[in-house]
């Protein structure tokens, strides 16, 4: 390439224009934007949406829309009308922080994300909160996760590379709680408290707080800790 080529508006354009890669409703448009090819609604996390074309409408998450029982967790966990549902026929372009994405096509599957980590899901997907009760008590604002499972595709995320470790029977994982992005339906991760690694996690509590996996799945960690979602109001 000359000179004159380098770096031009043309050569930006060509290298950064959006393309269609025909991989259907949910396409990777880059490992960090998702492509939504819409055509009837989605659920996508409050504030991702980056960019649109098409006859789409944006909503909040009505406060009864998906039952009182959500709307008392939500309250629980400060974790009010963080969804936003995309309706009609278009493209929408997701994002968040620049997070990397990954596309799961659950096939009668469940899946257990973290609140912070959950992108967009297919309206048919079941969903429903779950919240840590114990270790509620033990991060300031709590931990907030998402019970997925159905057939449909929904999109996660994770700061930098995420890394899946299988678990096993006797053989349990151990997690960092803010380093937790996602667990197979049928795990029950419990709280543990360590103050022997306290000067490793720096916690002001001054103590270690873990995630216990036993049983037959998987648990997905990523290399960052990131923090707890708050209640509107909490925090400086």
């Amino acid at each position: 390439m000359d000179d004159d080529n380098r770096y031009s508006i043309r050569e930006f354009v060509q290298q950064t224009v959006q393309q269609d890669r025909g991989q259907g409703l949910f396409e990777l448009e880059s490992e960090r934007i998702l492509e939504v090819n819409l055509n009837g609604q989605v659920w996508t996390k409050m504030g991702s949406m980056i960019a649109y074309r098409g006859d789409v409408k944006f909503t909040r998450e009505g406060m009864l829309e998906h039952g009182l029982g959500k709307l008392l967790k939500k309250a629980v966990t400060g974790e009010g009308a963080r969804l936003t549902k995309a309706a009609g026929k278009g493209k929408v372009y997701l994002a968040d922080a620049g997070k990397k994405i990954s596309i799961l096509n659950l096939q009668g599957e469940a899946l257990v994300v973290n609140g912070n980590d959950l992108l967009a899901f297919q309206d048919i997907i079941k969903w429903d909160i779950t919240i840590m009760r114990k270790v509620t008590a033990m991060i300031a604002g709590g931990l907030f996760n998402v019970r997925l499972e159905g057939t449909g595709m929904i999109a996660i995320t994770s700061h930098y590379e995420p890394l899946t470790l299988l678990v096993e029977p006797g053989n349990p994982v151990y997690t960092d709680p803010n380093a937790t992005i996602a667990w197979s339906g049928g795990l029950a991760p419990e709280f543990k408290t360590d103050v022997s690694l306290k000067t490793f996690f720096g916690r002001g509590s001054g103590e270690s707080i873990q995630m216990k996996f036993d049983g037959k799945g998987f648990v997905v960690v990523q290399p960052f800790e990131e923090l707890p979602l708050q209640a509107p109001g909490a925090g400086g």
